[in-house]
């Protein structure tokens, strides 16, 4: 019987009989082989008897996509209506989702409400961890508590979350950006329990000072389902590499961590004062996923507001005219 002898990054390794070179050939097959009858060393794929056991080990399950490391619970979910949407939540027993507080439309009897200090997702540290997760939560603008509501009976049960104003609601699933999305601080409207809601900090001043949504935004980690709720109609984009789209800053509803988000000034000194557009858009550049909103809530309250009789209606609107708190912040003034 001719022994086989393998060789790693110039390291032999053998003898081995047929078997034992199959074995190592399959755990790694960028190496060289030879036995006795061979001129010279060959690449192990291109020797039939090493070649035809497999040569790759299949890798194992990403922790994000392996159900038995997955941290959120895994829900099924429909979206109804069209201008005023709303979601709803199919439960199995034992499933949670966590939503803002006032969110929820309607939930079945074996549906439980619990009111928690955070994001209602496990915090560690015991009481400064849960202080830490509410903390975040109040500098984003949100209120220190989320509601869990958690199917206590058995079957499938349903919990529906509304709108809190004319819009579309965007379901994201985690896993698929990668485990985390940064979207604007009022975006989040619901999500499986065990999506995080944390901070994102604008890394260049000018950027939060200006940048629409300030210097803080959201957070979602996790890998598993969340809603967004954006106002308007809704642009789902794939940016490509090197791809720069300028978007006004109050359209911006979330974007994937890699996509690089800046702000620029909105043209010359007269397009900037008497444009309506503000002085400052946000600059994003691939790769990777945006959403964009073409009803931001700001625009729709700042002509609500302008159109009170207390005001004496619309005037001037877009203009030097109308309003000078909009002119440094767009649509946010």
């Amino acid at each position: 019987m001719a022994h086989w002898y393998l060789s790693y990054n110039g390291e032999q390794h053998g003898p081995f009989d047929e078997a034992e070179a199959q074995q190592k050939a399959r755990h790694n097959p960028n190496g060289f082989a030879w036995k006795e009858g061979f001129s010279t060393w060959l690449p192990i794929t291109q020797i039939a008897e090493l070649a035809a056991a497999p040569t790759t080990v299949a890798p194992p399950p990403s922790p994000l996509t392996s159900s038995a490391h997955r941290r959120a619970d895994e829900i099924d979910f429909t979206i109804h209506g069209t201008e005023m949407q709303f979601v709803e939540i199919e439960l199995d027993p034992g499933e949670s989702a966590v939503a803002e507080a006032g969110a929820m439309m309607y939930k079945a009897s074996t549906i439980s409400m619990e009111t928690v200090f955070g994001d209602g997702g496990p915090q560690t540290g015991g009481f400064m961890g849960k202080l830490l997760g509410a903390g975040k939560r109040l500098v984003t603008g949100e209120s220190l508590f989320t509601t869990v509501f958690t199917h206590q009976g058995h079957g499938k049960a349903h919990v529906a979350f509304g709108a809190p104003y004319p819009g579309n609601i965007i379901p994201v699933a985690l896993d698929a950006m990668g485990g985390s999305l940064i979207c604007q601080k009022d975006a989040f409207l619901c999500a499986a329990r065990g999506v995080s809601i944390g901070l994102h900090l604008q890394k260049r001043i000018l950027t939060g000072l200006f940048g629409g949504e300030g210097f803080i935004m959201q957070k979602l980690e996790g890998d598993g389902m969340a809603f967004l709720h954006a106002g308007g109609s809704i642009v789902e984009r794939e940016l490509k590499p090197g791809e720069e789209l300028h978007v006004d800053t109050g359209c911006v509803v979330a974007y994937e961590p890699k996509v690089s988000f800046d702000i620029q000034q909105a043209g010359g000194i007269k397009t900037s004062l008497f444009g309506g557009e503000g002085l400052f858009f946000a600059k994003l550049q691939g790769p990777g996923k945006i959403w964009l909103q073409s009803l931001p809530f700001s625009r729709l309250a700042g002509r609500m507001l302008q159109a009170a009789p207390q005001r004496g209606g619309s005037q001037g609107e877009g203009s030097i005219l109308g309003s000078i708190g909009n002119l440094l912040d767009g649509d946010n003034g």
